[in-house]
């Protein structure tokens, strides 16, 4: 993206401002995309749909296809990221208020640090950041139990607690898939490969939708307005406008600086899916959250101060 050029003072915040409030939207998106579309099948026609016109975006711009090693690559980090960490959001906002799945999801940084092997030495030899692992993921214990009534969550709801469990292994997968990326660079511009990740992980869902039985079960008819509307919302903004906003604020402020979109989805989630998604919002939730994000700032707190980003910050792009 060419930043040479003068740019209106306004854009990056307006870019940034796009960026926390359309990714911290998402989450309400997704809660009313699957009320009548099975959850397999709406994120995989999201991720195909988005991928195929970013994809078609850039060869009119007169890019080209990568070689092999990009396609293998970026499928996978699709696989990691968008199958199964957007698809296992997906799946669980189906049971579990778009709120509280993104307060879950806000510990994300905290699962890096444990995957992340080669900066384990660094990490576990600072007190601060292992208080803040201990500290983020006691918020999520806290949120699920000490304020399960408030919520309207109860580990004893089955339905509830498997949602809880895939949840989890979806933000784990992301940090995964956020290590596997960048440990594993290779050639190609950012859009392209985004666009092949988008495809390879929509394609692949769209194939565990036809295995599970969603397309002989689906009544199309049936889809309500609200379901198209959060599905045509996440392909365009959550997946096209919110990530072209994110690239182009990331090449105009500190990385830091845009890293901190990260402490706001969740807040907005929360407020949306209780002003216009009716969820629950009590101060348990605002409690939880803000233990989360306290152990997720000592955990980034060198980061931070180095004006670097967290890469698990930067998986969140689609």
């Amino acid at each position: 993206m060419n930043t040479d050029t003068k740019q209106p003072a306004w854009l990056p915040m307006a870019a940034y401002l796009a960026v926390c409030i359309i990714w911290g939207s998402t989450y309400l998106a997704i809660s009313f995309a699957v009320k009548t579309l099975p959850p397999l099948l709406m994120v995989g026609l999201r991720f195909t749909v988005a991928g195929s016109l970013l994809l078609g975006w850039c060869l009119l711009r007169g890019e080209r296809l990568p070689g092999a090693k990009t396609l293998i690559q970026s499928a996978i980090t699709g696989f990691l990221l968008l199958f199964i960490g957007n698809g296992g959001v997906s799946w669980a906002e189906v049971n579990l208020a778009s709120g509280l799945a993104a307060i879950i999801v806000a510990a994300l940084p905290l699962w890096m640090v444990l995957f992340d092997k080669t900066h384990w030495q660094e990490s576990f030899s600072s007190a601060k950041v292992i208080f803040g692992l201990l500290l983020g993921f006691a918020g999520v214990v806290f949120l699920v139990t000490v304020g399960g009534d408030a919520i309207h969550f109860s580990l004893r709801n089955t339905a509830q607690l498997s949602a809880f469990l895939v949840l989890i292994v979806a933000t784990m997968s992301w940090a995964a898939g956020s290590i596997y990326s960048k440990r594993n660079p290779v050639p190609g511009s950012t859009f392209i490969k985004v666009s092949l990740q988008m495809l390879s992980a929509g394609l692949g869902l769209l194939l565990a939708s036809v295995l599970v039985g969603d397309w002989s079960r689906i009544s199309w008819h049936n889809v309500s307005n609200s379901s198209w509307t959060g599905l045509v919302y996440l392909i365009i903004f959550g997946s096209l406008v919110g990530y072209l906003s994110y690239i182009y604020v990331l090449s105009v402020w500190p990385a830091a600086r845009v890293g901190t979109y990260a402490y706001v989805n969740p807040v907005v989630a929360v407020f949306l899916g209780a002003f216009i998604g009716s969820e629950p919002m009590s101060l348990w939730h605002f409690v939880g959250l803000a233990i989360i994000l306290t152990g997720v700032m000592l955990v980034n707190s060198k980061q931070f101060g180095k004006g670097r980003i967290s890469p698990t910050l930067a998986a969140r792009k689609t």
